[in-house]
């Protein structure tokens, strides 16, 4: 990926250029997303776009990483309480719907099958449910597997539902029952 200036005024370009583009790409996909609207709501324009991140493709892959980062530090892991964890992903659901879209457009646009996107993130996650697992505290299986059910659990309302997309809206009471009912859940399903 190409880099932009340094400066402070180039980091606040970049970030505005994220941004717009979170949105946009959220609201249209990859292939209905537009430089154009983007550059507009970033007030910038096309060759600042092209000189931070190439490409449009360039550009959508640094908002997936983006948001894939600011989820981390929202609902960071702990392999010692996945049931909690889970739950910090339903929250993180609430308050970044566009997260959830954008994975969405990934696995419609990018990769309709296997691993949604290739994280070393995810080497730790799997190393802490494997100790989990050696020590007797997460029932036996294949820990990618348990990893998205749990991820899946905590989805269960989001945005990509088939049943019930969850707002912030909606009363306290209704997003404490769905957390008790997600953190059992998840335990059970976990329990050795």
């Amino acid at each position: 990926m190409p880099e932009g200036p340094s400066t402070a005024k180039g980091e606040a370009t970049r970030r505005r250029i994220l941004d717009a583009a979170t949105d946009e790409f959220a609201a249209n996909g990859i292939a209905g997303a537009r430089i154009d609207r983007i550059t507009a709501t970033a007030r910038t324009n096309k060759a600042q776009v092209y000189g931070y991140f190439g490409s449009k493709d360039g550009l959508f892959d640094a908002v997936i990483t983006d948001a894939a980062d600011r989820v981390i530090t929202q609902a960071p892991f702990d392999g010692d309480d996945l049931a909690d964890w889970a739950v910090r992903l339903y929250d993180e659901n609430l308050v970044r719907p566009d997260m959830v879209r954008l994975m969405a457009w990934l696995r419609l646009e990018r990769r309709p099958a296997g691993q949604l996107q290739d994280s070393p993130d995810n080497a730790y996650k799997l190393a802490a449910i494997r100790d989990a697992q050696r020590e007797g505290r997460i029932r036996p299986g294949e820990p990618f597997d348990l990893l998205v059910l749990v991820i899946a659990l905590a989805c269960a309302w989001s945005p990509v539902s088939g049943a019930w997309a969850a707002t912030p809206d909606e009363a306290d009471s209704e997003h404490r029952r769905r957390r008790e009912l997600l953190r059992d859940s998840v335990s059970r399903v976990l329990a050795p």
